[in-house]
């Protein structure tokens, strides 16, 4: 899938809204994979006896899919991100049911930088709560070369 062109993306450009659903499943493959078995992810007893109204997804699985997202947007996965930082701000509640939780992730481009890289503030939500701030990320882009411009492709007469 190709993403957007570096010379075509004005500052500003909004980057349209996806939706991840998290299930207890997702979390149970998702603690298989990072080693990270903290009960507040799969035991809603012990998840509520802490004060979380739930069991919660695990904070890296979110940036995850944050990344997925933004990685998702650039369209390749050598145009990649070179630079993510968030906090976390709410957790992403996860219900025992069939539906789990919906994030919903977008974005904007906050600024051009050199080398193909563009700024992007995203937003994460899960129902009403904003469940990440400060998140912003670099991202390198392709450049999408005019005719004629490719080496590989004769000038038109």
């Amino acid at each position: 899938m190709a993403g957007p062109g570096y010379h075509d993306l004005p500052e500003g450009a909004e980057i349209a809204p996806r939706q991840y659903r998290v299930t207890r499943r997702d979390l149970v493959r998702y603690a298989g994979a990072s080693g990270d078995f903290n009960p507040i992810h799969w035991d809603e007893r012990i998840a509520k006896s802490v004060g979380l109204t739930d069991v919660i997804a695990h904070g890296m699985l979110t940036m995850a899919l944050v990344g997925r997202f933004l990685t998702e947007w650039a369209g390749s996965p050598a145009h990649a991100v070179t630079e993510f930082g968030v906090r976390f701000s709410s957790p992403v509640v996860v219900p025992d049911d069939d539906k789990g939780a919906l994030l919903e992730i977008a974005g904007v481009v906050t600024g051009k930088l050199d080398g193909n890289r563009v700024a992007v503030d995203v937003t994460a939500r899960s129902g009403e709560a904003k469940v990440l701030t400060r998140a912003h990320a670099v991202v390198r882009l392709q450049t999408v070369l005019a005719q004629g411009d490719d080496p590989l492709e004769p000038p038109q007469v």
